[in-house]
């Protein structure tokens, strides 16, 4: 973290130290322990939101009424001032009636027995790919090879789209997690996508199916949403979907390949690899751009007023790391036994749609990729991977692997 043009604030970044690049960066945690709530620099000291780096404070703030993730109402939604302009529209920026509105349709689409019924699909696609990849001879990108493939089928079989449109969808979804992007880049991504998504859900009226898709064109029918609402909420699950995921599977696996006295503990029970995934969740929390608020009314959180129209950056890969909450916090643990009280999904009524869905992909590849390659490496230096610092989640662009 570096001086800003404010000189009593400080700048909101997002480089990492690059002998600890799985570990957000230490001025963070210091101000976490002295000034838990601060403000903090964006845009060259134009914006002046509050950072919010304890878990407890983290928690309260997403939990509260008295905050909006609206990005009109103050929210500073991205780090870059260009970015806040044209991006509406995805309802993870709408507070009630607008977002429940969308949860409602949704949410049976992401219910744990849902999930737990795709099992057997995520499984024969993790099979599927781990065979291609020992059909070949290393090194290979582990991103393009595995992390990115397994959500990106997933999501795709859950919505109904057709996977052979994959790069078309993974390039929107770069331009739209890129922390440095103009708004009108953006914007034209989101609404290309928004389009596209909008065509699929007019060809499942013709032509149903049993996916996500077709039931939320029923909803179309019946006027509950637009066919651009529908098309919007439906492109958000597409690249958020496998965006996310993809960034955790890499991520787990530079971390497990870090810490291999670890592996053996993702080969016990169901429960026991489920909680390995929260303790890898909170150990690599990819929102390190944190998550966005801004107050409505005036607020006390933590002992500091916030007032209302400021703005928020809730820095839940900080909080993820707080001593008070996780002992040893910097430390992975996949026996660690609070690792489910993570903030890696958010919390409050915005959490993470799909967190069940991540969840059942990370608990299916993870202890199979280490079951069918015990040997794995890296085949660079370690400096040399190549780190997402400037997306909006965090993760690894390319991981050369062999075995």
């Amino acid at each position: 973290m570096t001086g800003s043009s404010s000189s009593e604030l400080m700048e909101f970044v997002l480089d990492r130290a690059a002998d600890a690049p799985l570990d957000p960066p230490s001025a963070y945690s210091l101000l976490r322990e002295e000034r838990p709530i601060t403000r903090v620099s964006l845009w060259e000291g134009r914006a002046q939101p509050w950072l919010v780096t304890r878990w407890e404070d983290c928690r309260a703030v997403l939990d509260s009424p008295s905050f909006t993730v609206n990005p009109d109402l103050g929210a500073p939604w991205s780090l870059s001032e260009g970015v806040k302009q044209g991006s509406r529209g995805y309802f993870s920026m709408h507070d009630d009636p607008v977002h429940s509105l969308i949860r409602r349709i949704l949410s049976p689409e992401f219910l744990v027995k849902r999930i737990n019924a795709l099992r057997p699909s995520i499984e024969l696609k993790v099979d599927e790919i781990l065979t291609s990849m020992a059909e070949q001879t290393g090194p290979v990108d582990f991103v393009r090879q595995v992390s990115l493939p397994l959500p990106s089928l997933v999501v795709c079989d859950l919505l109904g789209v057709p996977y052979e449109n994959h790069e078309f969808f993974q390039q929107l979804a770069d331009v739209m997690m890129d922390v440095n992007g103009n708004g009108e880049s953006l914007a034209e991504a989101r609404r290309t996508l928004g389009a596209f998504m909008k065509k699929q859900i007019a060809a499942k009226l013709l032509e149903p199916g049993d996916d996500l898709l077709t039931r939320v064109g029923e909803k179309v029918s019946e006027g509950v949403v637009t066919a651009d609402e529908a098309g919007d909420m439906c492109s958000f699950l597409l690249f958020a979907g496998h965006e996310t995921t993809a960034n955790m599977i890499s991520l787990s696996v530079v971390a497990l390949l870090q810490h291999p006295d670890q592996i053996p503990l993702l080969f016990g029970e169901p429960a026991a690899v489920a909680n390995a995934v929260e303790e890898l969740l909170r150990y690599l929390t990819i929102a390190h751009i944190g998550v966005q608020r801004a107050a409505i009314e005036d607020v006390t959180i933590g002992g500091t007023t916030i007032r209302a129209g400021e703005g928020v950056i809730v820095a839940i890969h900080v909080a993820d790391r707080d001593p008070a909450i996780f002992e040893d916090p910097d430390r992975l643990d996949l026996e660690r036994a609070n690792a489910r009280r993570h903030l890696a999904f958010s919390y409050g009524i915005h959490v993470c749609l799909g967190a069940p869905l991540a969840r059942a992909e990370l608990q299916s590849v993870l202890p199979e990729i280490f079951r069918r390659f015990p040997n794995l490496r890296i085949a660079v230096p370690a400096e040399d991977v190549a780190f997402k610092r400037q997306s909006k989640a965090y993760g690894v662009r390319e991981l050369p692997v062999t075995w």
